[in-house]
């Protein structure tokens, strides 16, 4: 709904201070200069000024129902001529009725009537033009507030759609490793089902949640790793350090496991031997930095997947913080994979190391 200019608490007063002045300053031009005598000074600022103040009220609630979107200044040229025309002869008018029998003064007013059309019409077309300014912005306010409320919408839609796109992608995962212990290990198969229906089960309780402190997610990925290191036994090691001081700390929900998946896939798939995976969870500078670290065999052809995990994490941290830079990988020398992962905390995207 667009505001009317008159209907705020300041403009009115700023407004009425106008008037007030505006009748002031006619009253003295009328008594002091002119020498009228102070009845007639008063009465031709207050009968000219309050008509003028009138078709002001008018005009502005008239552009807040109607504006031509073509020729528009055509239109409050002819709509201010109008008014002025109106408002000068309808104060002619009323002064020659109650000062009938100055004769001076009617005089005056007949041979000032030009000036007075003229003074109300600039009066008119700049309290038109304030205006339409006005009621421009506040309909260029409301577009970008519909525009902004239909991107954020969006992007909470896009951001579902990832959030459960990574569960049956996990799950996916998941049943070929289950089926593939069924083959193996068929005793290790119930226990690893069980563990997965527990995941699963933690899945949908915070399928909601769009936020989780950082020991909620720790929480959520040691049932992941148990189910990993039921199919993976020995073979599978892994190394978590969480600092104190990020237990409390907050990042987007269902963030980690695709890194650890990744991290898993690449550094054990392709080999019989055991690894070790490790993982540090620190704060710096107001960043929460998680470090994923596995080993890799670069002669050795990555097991192939959808891809769609990792890829996943960096549109949902573009979609949050606008920022592609959250998420890095790299390989070293020593044949090490490490993954980067920064979720800025309170909203500071300034802090990004």
């Amino acid at each position: 709904m667009t505001t009317r200019p008159l209907s705020v608490p300041q403009i009115q007063k700023f407004a009425f201070a106008i008037f007030l002045a505006w009748v002031a300053i006619f009253v003295f031009l009328f008594y002091y200069t002119l020498n009228f005598s102070l009845p007639v000074a008063v009465a031709d600022s207050v009968i000219t000024n309050g008509l003028l103040a009138v078709a002001c009220i008018i005009l502005s609630n008239l552009l807040g129902y109607y504006q031509p979107k073509n020729e528009t200044i055509l239109f409050i040229l002819v709509l201010t001529l109008m008014m002025a025309l109106t408002i000068t002869l309808a104060s002619k008018f009323a002064l020659n009725l109650l000062f009938v029998d100055n004769i001076t003064y009617r005089s005056f007013l007949n041979l000032s009537i030009l000036v007075r059309f003229i003074i109300v019409f600039i009066f008119l077309a700049w309290c038109a033009l304030a205006n339409i300014l006005w009621y421009r912005l506040e309909e260029q306010s409301a577009t970008q507030e519909r525009l902004l409320t239909a991107q954020n919408l969006s992007k909470e839609a896009e951001l579902n759609k990832l959030r459960h796109q990574l569960q049956p992608h996990f799950l996916f995962n998941s049943l070929n490793s289950v089926y593939a212990l069924t083959i193996v290990n068929p005793k290790e198969a119930g226990t690893m089902i069980t563990k997965l229906a527990a995941f699963l089960r933690g899945t949908l309780k915070r399928d909601d949640e769009v936020w989780v402190s950082v020991g909620e997610e720790m929480e959520y990925i040691q049932l992941y790793l148990d189910i990993e290191k039921v199919r993976f036994s020995h073979r599978l090691n892994i190394d978590v350090n969480v600092d104190e001081d990020t237990l409390n700390l907050r990042l987007p929900g269902t963030l980690l496991q695709p890194i650890v998946e990744n991290a898993i896939k690449f550094g054990l798939y392709n080999t019989s031997a055991s690894i070790t995976i490790s993982m540090h969870v620190k704060i710096v500078n107001s960043v929460l930095v998680i470090m994923v670290q596995n080993p890799f065999d670069p002669e050795m052809k990555a097991t192939g997947g959808t891809g769609f995990g990792l890829s996943a994490i960096k549109r949902r941290l573009y979609l949050l913080f606008a920022d592609e830079k959250l998420l890095k990988t790299k390989a070293t020398d020593d044949n090490l994979f490490i993954t980067t992962l920064k979720i800025p905390q309170a909203n500071d995207k300034n802090n990004i190391n």
